[in-house]
């Protein structure tokens, strides 16, 4: 059983996987510093000084050990920088290591001189229209 399992690792992309999800979460460590301990400031600035980590809508207030409810905006907004930031940074990733395969070549065939349909090169008749071609 032990050998069927390591056979799996080796010869599905199981591995590939692995090592792509433990890349993914320290680039998104790393992206998460970028927009909150980089980006975010600056533009805090800006705005007026304004902590983007520290904006919410208050519900309900805390009272004596009961945390506070609030909706906390600003931490959504940090989340979406964040993953704009890191979209953008696996697309130019991906761009740059993944090729497209070369486009095959069309198929020979003949085209239907009424409807337009594809029918393949030893056809009589359209496939779509069933015109004599």
């Amino acid at each position: 059983m032990i050998g069927e399992f390591k056979a799996f690792l080796l010869k599905t992309n199981a591995l590939a996987l692995a090592v792509g999800v433990i890349i993914g979460t320290a680039l998104g460590a790393v992206v998460n510093s970028l927009v909150n301990d980089i980006i975010m400031p600056p533009i805090g600035v800006l705005l007026g000084g304004v902590d983007f980590s520290d904006l919410k809508i208050v519900l309900k207030a805390a009272v004596g050990d009961k945390p506070e409810a609030a909706i906390a905006y600003g931490a959504f907004i940090n989340a979406v920088i964040a993953f704009v930031v890191i979209a953008f940074i696996v697309w130019r990733i991906s761009k740059l290591f993944l090729k497209e395969a070369p486009a095959a070549p069309p198929a020979p065939g003949k085209t239907c001189p009424f409807c337009r349909e594809a029918n393949a090169v030893d056809a009589s008749k359209c496939r779509a229209c069933t015109s004599s071609i």
